[in-house]
């Protein structure tokens, strides 16, 4: 029998899997949630949602995995034979899929983004309506945004293409330290601007009268969290399986924790002082990346360079992402279906494409008329995964692992077998069982209307 891969090393292992974690979700829709729901008492609240649910459950996760040492279906399968939770490990693995069939359309405007920013698009002659006018007409471009989109998937299909080590451990060493120093380097410029403090002040004071005025703050938190951190999608699971036995795994959730939110922070840094000294709304959601910064970059000295810089900081991030979606498929076609890596690869990232073409398409006037449940196809895909796919699969791995698994062997495996003790592995074991599956389900009847 073929040996199966795994990370070379424990370094290896986090920054892949940290990787994974960070994304356009950290440099993207962070702050922008930031923006909307009053700074940093939003990111007080978040932090304690990661303390009580991500990494509970990303050490659950972690634990399935290893404990398997298969795909995020197999896994489940291996621990639990003759029964249905390997439907929990589908979903995962079923998000996973769906999710690349919007995310690279997302990650391919970076590259579009990249390439205005280098040319000078965004000079000072440039204002909202033209930044607005600029996004709205590349998005429903027809043609262009999906050129751009299966760039970027070729980006993600040859690093998932050459493996665990020599692909996705090897980018991961290669693209964090880059996507950390451009944060830095953007930072430091931001807070040279006139009037940088106020972005401070609103990212680290907290206002909670602002945070409870809108009644879904908290929910908004505990999504964001589950989301940021990639869970239930069968990330986890699957780089749990390649993950060495000497590994503590309540050790390697904080690092990766700690890794994502430090990088949402400097985003943050990033983005917030710029907005203020420009007279910018902070809350101004999803166009506050696409629309508004490109006007900072232009009225900006030096926003030639920074402007390309942030862009490519963005598709760095997203480009983390997406190569640890891709390994979740791959891997399952590997062990369950008996595909070699490389057909697995091709297959997989052919099909995506295929879903990405609709997604890029239902932006524009070519699929803007063609709905499902009253979607569009993009935002119908990023219903599904976020509000269904991904809350029912963390929901049924938490009720196996808390209610029907033996304690005994799920802790064995978190505290390698006895040999670490801490108060944390008896924390997780108590939010897996009590803390998590209440929580989920509040959020899935929440954002699924059902009151």
């Amino acid at each position: 029998m073929k040996k199966r891969q795994g990370f070379s090393s424990s370094i290896g292992m986090v920054m892949a899997t940290a990787g994974s974690a960070v994304g356009v979700g950290n440099i993207w829709r962070f702050p922008y949630i930031l923006g909307e729901y009053g700074g940093a008492a939003f990111l007080i609240v978040y932090l304690l949602m990661v303390m009580l649910i991500g990494i509970p459950l990303m050490v659950t996760e972690m634990a399935i995995g290893r404990r398997g040492g298969e795909d995020a279906s197999k896994s489940f399968k291996k621990i639990a034979p003759n029964t249905k939770w390997y439907l929990s490990g589908l979903l995962g693995i079923a998000a996973a899929f769906i999710i690349l069939g919007y995310y690279n359309v997302v990650a391919g405007w970076t590259l579009k983004y990249i390439v205005n920013a280098a040319t000078d698009v965004f000079n000072s002659s440039i204002t909202p309506d033209k930044t607005t006018a600029l996004f709205q007409n590349f998005v429903s471009a027809g043609l262009e945004p999906i050129v751009y989109t299966f760039i970027f998937m070729g980006l993600t299909m040859f690093i998932v293409y050459n493996g665990i080590e020599k692909g996705i451990e090897k980018a991961s060493k290669i693209l964090l330290p880059i996507l950390a120093i451009i944060l830095v380097v953007l930072a430091i410029r931001s807070l040279m601007l006139p009037g940088a403090s106020e972005g401070l002040k609103f990212l680290f004071k907290p206002n909670f009268s602002s945070f409870f005025e809108k009644k879904d703050s908290i929910l908004v938190a505990m999504g964001h969290a589950f989301y940021s951190l990639s869970l239930g999608m069968g990330i986890i699971i699957t780089f749990g399986s390649y993950t060495p036995k000497e590994e503590n795994l309540g050790k390697v959730a904080i690092k990766i924790s700690v890794m994502d939110t430090i990088i949402a922070v400097l985003a943050g840094v990033v983005i917030f002082p710029a907005v203020f000294s420009f007279g910018l709304e902070p809350s101004q959601g999803p166009g506050l990346v696409f629309i508004s910064l490109p006007n900072v970059f232009g009225g900006m000295y030096g926003g030639r360079i920074f402007g390309t810089l942030f862009f490519i900081l963005l598709s760095f991030a997203a480009l983390t992402s997406t190569i640890s979606l891709l390994e979740v498929v791959v891997s399952y076609l590997i062990d369950s279906k008996g595909l070699k890596r490389s057909s697995a690869t091709l297959i997989s990232g052919g099909l995506i494409c295929i879903i990405c073409v609709f997604s890029s398409l239902s932006m524009g006037s070519h699929l803007e008329n063609f709905t499902i449940f009253g979607k569009t196809v993009f935002d119908f895909l990023d219903y599904i995964t976020a509000n269904i796919f991904l809350l029912v699969a963390a929901f049924m791995e938490v009720l196996f692992i808390g209610w029907f698994y033996k304690k005994g062997e799920f802790m064995e495996e978190i505290t390698e077998f006895g040999i670490d003790k801490s108060n944390l592995t008896n924390f997780v074991y108590f939010s897996v069982r009590y803390v998590i599956p209440v929580m989920i389900v509040v959020l899935f009847i929440v954002n699924n209307g059902l009151i």
